[in-house]
Formats: structure tokens, sequence, C-alpha cells
């Protein structure tokens, strides 16, 4: 039996087979999922309906489960009709469950094509779509080394 809070088989079963630097992203409902990931990656759908499940609460799912060096989010638009003038509300989510997971890191945004383009890589293992609406909840975590 498990004792970290997964306990989705599949999803384990990819974390379980990774290492160091691999990339697991955690798309929001909006994401092109099936067009924007890497040639090595499971793409596992948790989308029920919307807004079941979102994006910051399998974060915490998979914070529970292993070691993370870095959290990139996919940067907002600041023109066009999706523009935001400040971060989204989802990125507070983050932060209060990377602090709650004792994570000394930052999330770090990157430009929205740079974002796509660090997902299409060799080194992303995994995209959990999620059916969270939030506008930029996108979220890359880089999986780190076990230390204990």
């Amino acid at each position: 039996m498990l004792k970290h809070q997964l306990i989705h088989p599949e999803i384990n079963a990819v974390l379980g087979a990774a290492g160091h630097h691999g990339k697991v992203l955690i798309a929001d409902g909006n994401y092109p999922a099936s067009s924007k990931i890497g040639p090595n990656a499971k793409l596992v759908h948790l989308n029920l309906m919307p807004g079941v499940l979102t994006c910051n609460q399998v974060l915490q799912a998979v914070l529970s489960a292993l070691p993370v060096e870095a959290i990139n989010t996919m940067m907002y638009e600041t023109t066009g009709q999706y523009a935001l003038t400040e971060d989204p509300p989802v990125w507070a989510d983050y932060r209060e469950t990377m602090k709650a997971a004792s994570l000394g890191l930052e999330l770090e945004p990157i430009e929205k094509w740079a974002f796509y383009d660090a997902v299409a890589t060799p080194d992303h293992i995994l995209t959990i779509q999620t059916a969270d609406q939030q506008r930029f909840a996108n979220v890359l975590l880089t999986i780190g080394v076990r230390m204990d």
C-alpha cells in the first residue's frame, strides 16, 4: 500500500520509472495535450468535467510522491483577448501548495511559446490533463534527486 497521497496506478507507474530531469506537465483544460507533448511522454486524462480535477489538486498529489527541483508555469499573455495584468490567482494556490510540501523553490514562468518547446522535449515523460478552467494554470515539474 502506498503511503503518499498519489494513488493513481498509471501515474505512479510512469513516475516510478522516471529519473532525474524528467518533466511532468500538469495541464489545464485548455492545454493542447494531444499536439504539444514530448516524444516519450505518456498522456493521462483526468478531465472528468469542467473544473474536476484542478491542476492544484494534481500538484498536491504529485508533490507527495516525488522530489522536484524546478517548477515552471506558462507565462500569461499581457496583450490580446486572454491578457492578464497580474499573476493568475492559481499561482498563489501553487505557492501555498509548494510551501505545504516544504519546497524551497520559486515558481519560474516561461514565455508561452517557450513553454510549449520545453514540453516537447525527450525529457517530457508525462502529461496529466486536468479539467481546470483557470487561465494559465499549466505547471511543468522537473524531477529532482531523492536525498533520503
